[in-house]
């Protein structure tokens, strides 16, 4: 059964950090449609002055991040003591877990173009260990299609494997389709299947999808992607339901409001990190 188009988010400009210019276009109005995803900002300027002031020190629980930066950088600092850049097609996954502090700066470039997800943790993982691991170019497999590519970002693609994601599956494809390029994609009848179009438009399911727009597919187990007559770039992002409670204030995801509060009075008392070493 071929996968349709079940919802449309086209998303809206906002600041976040200290004043970072973003689209934000999934967000606490999606979580039900687009579970396990509870966010997906967009970044794309050629001005730095939209996006250098970055995300200063800030916490999280109950989640993962997961960056894409496909032009670009973003240098990546966390109390656990880790401190990376990525940079033109890299990813950041960072596991929130139990509690972590985390700053995200992002240097002047010629462009800054890319995502942030953020990945529902499930309930009985939520307190786990925090991490962080940059995925590289060269753990990025570039699989060449008849006429384009995928960038095989997480996951596997046929009989292709990249990094696995350790608490829910996840598959993430950069996919880039010359002008007028299909793609038909196999998928298991029961995921949790998010496109979003990051640069051109492009026909999912047979229906047109405008640039920047996340779009939510039915089950079955086939998809179509088709570009228009010009290339499109288009993210593929297929996961588990976890279709569980969600308690979400501010950079916490909970499943309760009791755990939420009890986040909340960690930070206030400073019995947040579980597990930092220092900042």
């Amino acid at each position: 059964m071929k996968r349709k188009i079940k919802k449309q988010v086209t998303g809206f400009r906002t600041k976040d950090g200290a004043g970072v210019s973003l689209v934000r276009v999934l967000g606490h109005s999606t979580i039900d449609d687009y579970d396990p995803i509870l966010m997906l900002d967009s970044f794309d300027s050629t001005n730095p002055d939209d996006y250098t002031a970055g995300f200063p020190i800030h916490p999280h629980r109950g989640i993962e991040t997961i960056s894409y930066v496909y032009r670009g950088k973003m240098t990546h600092r966390d109390s656990l003591g880790n401190e990376d850049t990525i940079g033109d097609g890299e990813v950041q996954w960072m596991t929130a877990g139990s509690g972590i502090l985390h700053e995200e700066k992002l240097p002047a470039s010629e462009r800054l173009l890319g995502v942030q997800l953020w990945l529902n943790l499930p309930a009985k993982d939520k307190m786990v260990p925090p991490a962080y691991r940059a995925i590289k170019n060269g753990e990025i497999k570039e699989i060449p299609l008849e006429n384009g590519k995928i960038r095989l970002l997480a996951g596997k693609y046929k009989d292709y494997e990249g990094f696995i994601s350790k608490y829910l599956p996840l598959d993430y494809y950069d996919i880039h389709l010359n002008p007028q390029a299909s793609l038909v994609l196999e998928t298991e009848e029961d995921r949790s299947i998010m496109v979003f179009t990051l640069l051109g438009d492009a026909y999912i399911g047979g229906e047109l999808v405008k640039e920047k727009t996340a779009v939510k597919l039915t089950e079955g187990n086939m998809v179509e992607i088709k570009a228009t007559d010009k290339n499109a770039q288009v993210l593929f992002i297929s996961s588990k339901y976890l279709r569980e409670p969600v308690s979400w204030g501010g950079p916490i995801v909970m499943n309760t409001k009791e755990e939420l509060l009890k986040a909340y009075d960690d930070l206030r008392n400073g019995s947040f990190l579980k597990h930092d070493i220092s900042y």
